[in-house]
């Protein structure tokens, strides 16, 4: 199988971090490629046609794109204990900081634009701070929420490897310092950053629009 890959793609590592937590990272080719709205990729394309990676190439050649979808996939390979579980509230719990952890990372994006990837005429510093503030929303809830179970001790979720990842993004890039006056979530992140799958995962790398 073939992993269409970013390295500084939040959703990219969420995938790459899922496969090793998983034991499937051997039998991925990871390809790195770089993709923006503003610069096509042909190649990535030719998979994905919104033009974005993570894409996951079967080797029937039939491509799965999108982070969850793929992660998902991935989960139906193994005979081990799911990162989706199957028990509902404990399936719910994972879905919902999954998807918590996708809006993080969304919001982070945007910052991004506003901040640094617009010719400054353009930026809209209002709706920056916008964004800025579903981050913080998300993580004060994150603060009153998180315990040791969805610390990823042990066998962690999907829910825990989305956000470990959108908050590595989002401290990467220096788009929000999520562990202030946060120390559960930043003692959460610190316990779960020290996993193997995330180590062997570091983002790096700068966007390239042209």
């Amino acid at each position: 199988m073939k992993l269409l890959y970013q390295s500084h793609s939040p959703y990219a590592r969420k995938v790459l971090v899922a496969a090793h937590e998983l034991g499937l990272a051997g039998k991925l080719e990871v390809i790195h490629h770089e993709t923006s709205p503003l610069l096509r990729n042909d190649l990535v394309f030719a998979c994905n046609p919104l033009g974005k990676v993570p894409v996951l190439v079967l080797d029937d050649g039939f491509a799965l794109f999108d982070s969850d979808v793929i992660c998902a996939w991935l989960d139906g390979l193994h005979g081990h204990a799911r990162l989706i579980p199957a028990d509902a509230p404990r399936r719910w719990r994972a879905l919902r900081l999954q998807a918590l952890a996708q809006g993080i990372a969304d919001a982070g994006i945007a910052v991004r634009w506003e901040s640094e990837r617009r010719p400054p005429a353009l930026r809209w510093v209002d709706l920056r701070d916008g964004q800025l503030g579903k981050i913080a929303a998300a993580c004060d809830l994150l603060e009153r929420e998180l315990d040791d179970d969805a610390a990823g001790i042990g066998a962690p979720d999907i829910g825990a490897i989305a956000l470990a990842t959108a908050l590595s993004w989002i401290d990467f890039r220096g788009v929000y310092a999520f562990r202030d006056d946060r120390p559960r979530l930043a003692a959460w992140y610190t316990r779960f950053a020290a996993r193997p799958s995330m180590r062997a995962t570091a983002l790096s790398g700068d966007t390239h629009d042209r």
